[in-house]
């Protein structure tokens, strides 16, 4: 019978639960502060989760460790999960960085698997925080962030990964690959092309003559 989170959790769950909340209340800020003024929304949505004590499990049988709640708190990283969903890479950059900067937490580690995919194609960028305030102090949690597009790549590759048989899987995986590069390149011509509208639509905002024309989202 698979444990409930109460059952895993315990006594920590309440602290969990704020701490995820929290971390949702600081992406939501971000929107709200970005959005005025801009062209285009930077956010198009975020999610968030406490770990599955199924999933939890899993994870430290694969990596050799005890198989508790104590183990699950002090070595799995991403316990507590945010995912940012941003519309370009250059959003992706500005979301980290205003992140970094927040005293809510510490950032002990990035990884940018943008600029270093990994093997199968995967491009994200990767915070590990520890919270320093309030009921959720001492808490780690992981920070996605990624574009909009290599969102829906990972989704399907999410549910391949934790299928125990697939046929073709060679073939799948492969192609898997060529589409993350490929939707790699779509993000850097989609940049480039909201880049040319927004030079249009800050000069014109300039000269107080706001052409109908521009695309506006």
């Amino acid at each position: 019978m698979d444990l409930t989170f109460e059952e895993f959790y315990a006594e920590q769950l309440p602290a969990m639960k704020s701490a995820e909340e929290m971390l949702l209340r600081i992406a939501d800020q971000y929107v709200l502060a970005a959005e005025d003024g801009r062209m285009i929304q930077p956010v198009i949505y975020c999610t968030s989760r406490i770990k599955s004590p199924d999933s939890a499990l899993q994870k430290l049988e694969r990596c050799g460790w005890e198989k508790n709640r104590s183990a699950a708190l002090t070595e799995l990283y991403d316990i507590i999960g945010l995912r940012i969903v941003c519309s370009f890479i250059d959003d992706v950059y500005q979301v980290s960085d205003w992140l970094k900067a927040r005293p809510e937490f510490e950032v002990d580690e990035i990884k940018d698997y943008i600029a270093f995919p990994k093997p199968n194609g995967y491009r994200s960028l990767h915070l590990k925080v520890r919270i320093r305030e309030g009921p959720s102090s001492g808490f780690r949690a992981e920070i996605q962030i990624r574009t909009i597009a290599i969102d829906f790549w990972a989704t399907l590759e999410h549910q391949l990964k934790y299928k125990q048989e697939i046929e073709h899987e060679t073939l799948i995986r492969k192609e898997l690959k060529r589409c993350a590069d490929e939707i790699a390149s779509v993000d850097l011509s989609m940049q480039t092309i909201r880049d040319l509208i927004c030079d249009g639509w800050s000069m014109d905002r300039k000269d107080g003559n706001p052409r109908d024309s521009l695309l506006r989202v």
